[in-house]
C-alpha cells in the first residue's frame, strides 16, 4: 500500500493534504489584525471587510469567529486593558496604587488615543481582562475603607481624567499658540511661554499636576464621608 496515499473510510472522500483554504482564526488573531487595520489607517478605517483582508480570509469566515465590529472592538479594548499595571493593589496603599495605576493606564491609552471615545463607552461585558482590572481595582478601594456604593464613581473620576490627559499626549505642542491674536489673551500668552521655557514634555507636567490634585482630592472626600457617615 502506498504509504502517501490518502485514506478513505468508506465512501467518503479523501482527505485534504497542504494548508486549509483559510486562515486558522481566533480572538488573538482577529484583535492584533483589528489593531494594525487602525494602525494603519486609523479608527475609520477599520470595517469588517478591511478586517478580512488584513486577515487573508473571506467577510463570511470572519463572521464564523465575531459577530460585528462593536464585538472587535470589545476584544481591542480588553487587549489593551490586559497591558495596564495593577500590581499595586492589594500590596500598596489604596491611593499609591491609584496613581500608579493611573500612570500605567494613560500610557496604555496613549497608544491608542484615536480609540478612546469609541472604548471608553463600550461594555465590559465579554472583557474577561477588562473585568479582572475592575476587580482588583474594586477590592483594593473597599479594603482601603471606601463606601460601596462610592466605589465606581472613584473608579469612573479616575478615569475620566486618564482618559482625556492620554488623548492629550496627542495632541501637537502648539495647541495653546495664539498666533496673531495676543491682544485677545495676552495674560493666557505668557503662561503658554512660561510653560514653553520650562523645557520639559507638557502633557507629562499637565498629568502629574492633575493626579496628584484628584488623588488628594480623594483621600480628602474619603475623609470626610467617613466622619459624616460616622
Amino acid at each position: 500500500m502506498d504509504p502517501d496515499a490518502p485514506e478513505t473510510s468508506g465512501s467518503s472522500a479523501p482527505r485534504r493534504r497542504g494548508r486549509p483554504t483559510h486562515p486558522v482564526l481566533s480572538r488573538a488573531k482577529i484583535t492584533t489584525a483589528a489593531l494594525a487595520v487602525i494602525g494603519k489607517s486609523g479608527y475609520d478605517g477599520l470595517t469588517m471587510a478591511a478586517l478580512a483582508r488584513e486577515l487573508k480570509t473571506a467577510p463570511s469566515a470572519l463572521y464564523n469567529h465575531v459577530a460585528s465590529k462593536d464585538e472587535v472592538l470589545n476584544w481591542v479594548q480588553d487587549d489593551v486593558n490586559d497591558t495596564i499595571d495593577t500590581s499595586g493593589f492589594g500590596r500598596e496603599p489604596w491611593d499609591v496604587a491609584v496613581t500608579r495605576w493611573a500612570y500605567s493606564y494613560r500610557e496604555a491609552f496613549a497608544r491608542h488615543s484615536p480609540l478612546i471615545p469609541v472604548i471608553a463607552v463600550l461594555p465590559i461585558t465579554g472583557a474577561p481582562h477588562s473585568l479582572a482590572m475592575y476587580e482588583r481595582v474594586a477590592e483594593a478601594l473597599r479594603a482601603g475603607g471606601w463606601p460601596e456604593d462610592m466605589v465606581v464613581d472613584a473608579i469612573v473620576a479616575v478615569e475620566s481624567f486618564v482618559l482625556g490627559s492620554a488623548m492629550d499626549v496627542a495632541a501637537p505642542e502648539w495647541i495653546f499658540d495664539v498666533g496673531d491674536q495676543r491682544d485677545l489673551a495676552p495674560t493666557f500668552a505668557d503662561a503658554v511661554s512660561a510653560r514653553r521655557g520650562r523645557g520639559r514634555t507638557a502633557a507629562d507636567d499637565a498629568f502629574a499636576l492633575g493626579l496628584n490634585a484628584l488623588v488628594a482630592g480623594l483621600r480628602g472626600t474619603l475623609a470626610a464621608t467617613l466622619a459624616t457617615r460616622g
